[in-house]
């Protein structure tokens, strides 16, 4: 086990009808917000009409940036920043889900940089200072609610980057469960599987594998999310079914994940970049892809060893060091996306082999950045096991 320090300074309010204390929890940080979020679902939820009236109530005047997309892009991001220059607003409140968060992040680090915003996801500068931001979440999925990542695509190099900061931390995050009643089912499986992919990315790439708290950790993560999502999907007013998976993903991603890890590589996440860049495809499908294709490449390099403890602990497959019981690890969780209706193939997706190579230089851009040890003949192999 690893060396490690930890902080996270978001403070969380979960809970039954804690959106209520967006209006005082506001008061700390001005009198105008810049209010981000997506295009209809907070309105039609009522969260909208509940955040508009804890504003006014508390005498807080806020200006509307929407229009968000499911993979922000620059530049809207960049209209927000705009906007928030011209309107002279303290601090960001972000209504939704990850895109929503992830673009009010770059929006925080942009006001006040000179510069180009995306500086920040290429590493050509760093972040020195943000507007404060506070979130209430709506979309459980990507942990973006309590960690200093962004993710922003470049619409016109299709590039699908990430920004990393402490300053990038919400100041507050609300997790009301009961806003997330109304989400459609497809939203819950796009958003269970993205919580396992950040839970799992670093359980199967890490170097050291003598960690046993974080591994138990994963393994009670992702469970919670497998059971509260079979729940969801046959009732989905489940108060304590929406209240597990929503905090389940937040702890998916909000640093505590891979402890105690060694040498951790996001590869699902590095490939699926590509994919939403190119494809526009949503993020958890895209996951949904390329997670099996990842593990039967393992399998390929006869790596069996974290995916037949994988299989024993969340699906009871014995692990008994064969390949053909890590193969059956792979087929329970592609089951597992199937039955949540998803489509796991490229094909399926209109994703075909003659664009892979476009793929693959694409991913591999990315992977400079994360000081990725993988190599294009490896993502094209993982890529033709996900055909």
């Amino acid at each position: 086990m690893e060396n490690f320090i930890y902080s996270n300074p978001t403070k969380i309010i979960f809970g039954k009808n804690t959106v209520l204390r967006i209006g005082k929890e506001s008061l700390k940080y001005g009198k105008k917000a810049l209010m981000v979020y997506g295009k209809s679902s907070i309105k039609n939820n009522g969260v909208y009409n509940i955040i508009v009236d804890c504003l006014k109530k508390n005498n807080i005047d806020f200006v509307e940036h929407s229009g968000v997309k499911p993979n922000p892009i620059l530049s809207h991001v960049k209209e927000g920043i705009l906007k928030f220059k011209e309107n002279n607003c303290d601090f960001i409140i972000a209504a939704g889900g990850g895109s929503v968060i992830d673009e009010s992040k770059a929006i925080s680090a942009g006001v006040f940089y000179e510069g180009d915003v995306w500086d920040f996801f290429i590493d050509k500068a760093e972040i020195k200072k943000t507007a404060p931001l506070l979130v209430i979440l709506t979309i459980p999925a990507t942990g973006s609610e309590s960690n200093g990542g962004s993710v922003v695509t470049n619409e016109r190099t299709l590039q699908k980057y990430s920004a990393h900061s402490h300053l990038l931390f919400p100041k507050v995050s609300i997790l009301d469960p009961t806003t997330t009643f109304s989400l459609p089912e497809i939203q819950t499986a796009y958003g269970c599987v993205d919580a396992i992919s950040h839970l799992s990315e670093g359980f199967f790439t890490t170097s050291d594998r003598d960690s046993i708290i974080t591994d138990n950790y994963v393994y009670a993560v992702i469970k919670s999310l497998i059971e509260a999502t079979d729940r969801i999907f046959k009732n989905p007013k489940d108060y304590n079914a929406r209240a597990t998976f929503m905090w389940s993903a937040t702890l998916a991603l909000n640093g505590q994940q891979a402890l105690g890890y060694k040498s951790v590589e996001f590869v699902n996440h590095i490939i699926e970049h590509s994919l939403s860049a190119i494809y526009d495809i949503p993020h958890g499908l895209g996951l949904s892809i390329i997670f099996s294709g990842f593990l039967k490449y393992l399998i390929e390099k006869k790596d069996l060893e974290r995916i037949l403890k994988f299989g024993n602990a969340i699906f009871n497959i014995e692990n008994d060091g064969t390949k053909k019981n890590a193969k059956k690890t792979v087929e329970k969780i592609e089951e597992l996306f199937i039955n949540m209706g998803l489509k796991i193939r490229l094909c399926e997706n209109s994703i075909f082999e003659s664009d892979f190579n476009k793929i693959a230089d694409n991913s591999l851009e990315l992977g400079k950045l994360w000081g990725w040890s993988y190599s294009k003949e490896d993502v094209l192999k993982i890529l033709n096991f996900c055909k």
